[in-house]
């Protein structure tokens, strides 16, 4: 699978999509495949605030539960509730349908810190 090229990675395995300012957060192929069959999506709620590299929920899967961490700073504004029912889409489709929350980023230069899709690619080959 391919990355977004126009998405932002995290050295966490998160990543960023910005949409006309609002950034839309989750994680990476790579770390789907890490985790293997994912059984439980624990997410925040609307209107709390995310702190850079600060963890805002888990992902749990078979083998392991993994804290998710905040590639930005910003206040909560939308949670994919889909995946309280349906975890699986995060193994299915990491970048479509399994994003995990929206945030209103209270430091927009902080986006500028995060790796283009080449970095990140280079990071994980070396994994």
């Amino acid at each position: 699978m391919s990355l977004p090229k126009d998405y932002r990675y995290s050295e966490e395995h998160e990543w960023v999509k910005d949409e006309d300012g609002k950034l839309k957060i989750g994680i990476t192929n790579f770390a789907q495949e890490e985790l293997g069959d994912i059984v439980f999506v624990e997410l925040p709620e609307v209107g709390d605030e995310l702190e850079l590299d600060e963890p805002f929920g888990s992902v749990e899967s078979v083998k392991t539960v993994s804290e998710l961490y905040a590639p930005v700073s910003g206040k909560v504004v939308e949670v994919n509730e889909e995946l309280e029912d349906s975890p699986e889409l995060v193994n299915e489709s990491p970048y479509e349908k399994a994003w995990m929350v929206v945030v209103e980023p209270s430091n927009e230069s902080e986006l500028d810190d995060l790796m283009d899709a080449d970095a990140y690619k280079e990071m994980t080959d070396e994994d």
